[in-house]
């Protein structure tokens, strides 16, 4: 049974607290006065920092301490939030992601630089406060009458000094609020020869003077509220008043908690529990169980490692059916389907888990669309559309680079600046629009600015310099704007940061490419720019329609086909030298893929067509059989291979043998190209 590193489960939580904290701060930059924005930031700063404490991240304790501290003064009404202050703790940041990830690592200045920047955004509005020093006096003396004491009672879970947690750095934060009396009560101690050393039975009766309010009380405990076993009661002033000069005679808390047989029952009054106490410890442990149970933390390795045996099952159940089909033997059969329907459920439902919806891919491009427009002094609104759709995780990791690309592109190159947008009738603030939707197998991501269009002037001209294309050669609109994902391809007049060295657009067909997907592109000259990924749902099981092209047998993805129909031998010879079909008073392309594929053989009597379609694009394939439908475990090609465009993988079927995966976009494209040359030469 393997045991989880409690460092990789930090590392872990501190990644999705550091993502709340971006989030919050972000939103923040649109409501600088927003205060459950600011308790939000305030919040996970004091999580983060809390967290990285306790597991040893000294170095982002401390660095994260400052920045917990400015958003307290905000909290508080000391420093107001500003633009330049959230763009402090944006790039503070990104310090705090590098010494989670490597604490161990020289991380030069940086953090110095960061904090007299931090500094510098809150010390340049602390004018006001130091106004008038009668006022502050008079200020202060309010304070000083507003004080609060609590009465304030917990006890931890036995097992919680084993976990971690250190109760006399809770009793050294309380301290830190405001005077406080600590009083211990040590009946629950056992005997000593029942007494386990790890086991904490002590718990602690408080009385605390403070200015704070019973928020700060609790961020006290937030790491081990759930656990633990809290009561805070507000009491008078008189009260507190005749507890405070207790303090000087009782003995300090550490030393009271380290040694408790010291302690006298007649100086430290015994601490009777609250009423209910057995009620109270169970509430939140059954609440604890059941928030456990709804959310399952699982290495995503694992789910691949699932995967890969669904896979095999699928291949092994193949083979059964096959077995069963050919065999007169009804139990055979009937157990037969029963493990297929089982081996479809189980197959749909672990399609699920491995599906991600596309807001953890569009959440990222929020802090990039920030610096971005900080960088280029453009105003940029970034709006987010579908971010319910479902894609397989595999699909959204490898999209992550690419989007980045495409989104510093529209910025870059589409997005007009502000004097050139208003001078052009426009708003001010430019918008880049990312958008998600799924249709049919696959998942289309679309970037979108409303900027100035793709010059594609510039584009032939860049392309015939650099030897891509024929001077004057004739491209239609989408091959000459498919060019600016050429290698070494830009029409940026300098390099930059941004852009300019013809690297991105590369790389972002390259990877669509490799997931079996496609890019449309439609521009219009001084109003939009539009990029569209058409990118499969799953890289893992599909659905698929099993045919045979002579003596070899392909699979066609089920979700890109749109019907079957039946092909003479007579329609066939007429159809010689066109290869269209008319279909319902529509002219379709379609392919023979006996002769694509060169199989050498004869057509049989009777072919079918089998029509695919991307989008509004649609063509026919004729094949010889249509076997039926089959559940694809698609297998990736070797590297021999990987040039082969008209095929996106391979399955194994029930006998054994390979059958090659159609890449449907490619073909659909040679029908489309057949289609335009046969319309120029007829």
């Amino acid at each position: 049974m393997s045991t989880l590193d409690p460092v990789a489960v930090f590392r872990t939580e501190a990644a999705e607290c550091l993502e709340a904290i971006e989030a919050g701060l972000l939103d923040l930059t649109h409501q600088l006065d927003n205060k459950d924005l600011v308790d939000a930031v305030f919040r996970g700063l004091h999580t983060l920092k809390g967290s990285g404490a306790m597991f040893g991240f000294e170095a982002l304790a401390a660095f994260t301490h400052h920045c917990e501290t400015a958003f307290d003064r905000v909290r508080k009404g000391e420093v107001a939030a500003t633009s330049e202050l959230v763009a402090a703790v944006l790039a503070a940041q990104d310090h705090m992601r590098a010494l989670v990830d490597q604490p161990d690592a020289d991380h030069g200045d940086t953090g110095h630089k960061l904090l007299a920047q931090l500094q510098a955004a809150v010390g340049g509005k602390e004018a006001a406060p130091a106004a008038a020093p009668a006022a502050v006096s008079a200020a202060v003396r309010d304070a000083a009458a507003k004080k609060n004491c609590w009465r304030i009672r917990f006890s931890l879970p036995a097992n919680s000094m084993a976990n971690g947690t250190n109760p006399l750095g809770l009793l050294d934060e309380l301290r830190d609020l405001g005077e406080c009396t600590v009083r211990a009560n040590t009946s629950a101690i056992p005997p000593l020869d029942a007494l386990a050393p790890t086991e904490l039975h002590i718990s602690w009766d408080v009385t605390l003077t403070s200015d704070q309010d019973r928020s700060a009380i609790d961020d006290v405990f937030i790491f081990v509220l759930d656990d633990m076993e809290l009561s805070v009661e507000e009491i008078d002033t008189s009260a507190a008043a005749t507890a405070a000069p207790v303090e000087k005679k009782v003995a300090p808390a550490p030393v009271v908690a380290a040694s408790a047989a010291a302690v006298s029952p007649t100086t430290v009054p015994e601490f009777r529990p609250v009423e209910a106490v057995p009620a109270k410890r169970e509430a939140p442990a059954a609440v604890s169980q059941a928030k456990a149970a709804e959310n399952v933390r699982v290495p995503a390795e694992r789910l691949d490692e699932l995967m890969d045996r669904v896979g095999e099952l699928v291949i092994a159940q193949s083979r059964l059916s096959q077995l069963a089909s050919a065999s007169t033997d009804i139990a055979l059969r009937s157990v037969s389907e029963e493990i297929e329907r089982l081996s479809g459920e189980l197959r749909d439902t672990m399609m699920v888990l491995r599906m991600v919806p596309v807001a953890t891919l569009f959440s990222r491009f929020r802090r990039l669309v920030h610096d971005l427009a900080r960088e280029t002094g453009k105003v940029i609104e970034l709006v987010t559309e579908g971010e319910s759709t479902e894609v397989d995780k595999t699909v959204i990791e490898r999209l992550a680079d690419p989007l980045v690309h495409l989104v510093r592109n529209s910025i870059d190159h589409g997005l007009e600046t502000p004097a050139d947008r208003l001078a052009s009738g426009k708003t001010e603030a430019g918008t880049v629009t990312l958008s998600a939707r799924q249709a049919g197998g696959e998942v289309i991501i679309s970037i979108r600015d409303d900027g100035r269009g793709i010059n594609r002037e510039r584009v032939r001209a860049k392309a015939e310099s650099s030897g891509l294309i024929q001077p004057g050669q004739p491209l239609s609109d989408s091959e000459l704007l498919q060019l600016i994902f050429a290698p070494g391809f830009s029409t940026a007049a300098a390099i930059t940061n941004l852009s300019g060295r013809g690297v991105g657009m590369d790389v972002v067909k390259k990877t669509v490419e490799a997931l079996r997907g496609a890019i449309d592109i439609v521009s219009v000259p001084g109003q939009s720019s539009e990029v569209s990924l058409r990118i499969p749902l799953t890289l893992a099981i599909i659905d698929g329609l099993l045919v045979r092209v002579g003596s070899g047998r392909y699979v066609i993805p089920l979700s890109a086909v749109e019907e079957c129909l039946e092909l003479s031998l007579e329609e066939d010879l007429r159809s010689r030298g066109r290869s269209f079909i008319s279909l319902r008073d529509s002219l379709v392309p379609f392919l023979r893929l006996r002769d694509l594929f060169r199989t050498g053989t004869k057509p049989d009597v009777h072919q079918k067509v089998v029509v695919i379609s991307t989008g509004t694009e649609r063509v026919g394939l004729v094949v010889d059989q249509i076997i039926g439908d089959h559940q694809t475990v698609i297998k990736s090609m070797s590297k021999l291979h990987n040039n082969v465009a008209t095929f996106s993988g391979a399955t194994i079927l029930g006998d054994g043998s390979v059958a090659l995966i159609l890449d449907v976009g490619h073909l659909v494209a040679a029908g489309q190209q057949q289609e335009a040359q046969l319309r120029v030469a007829g």
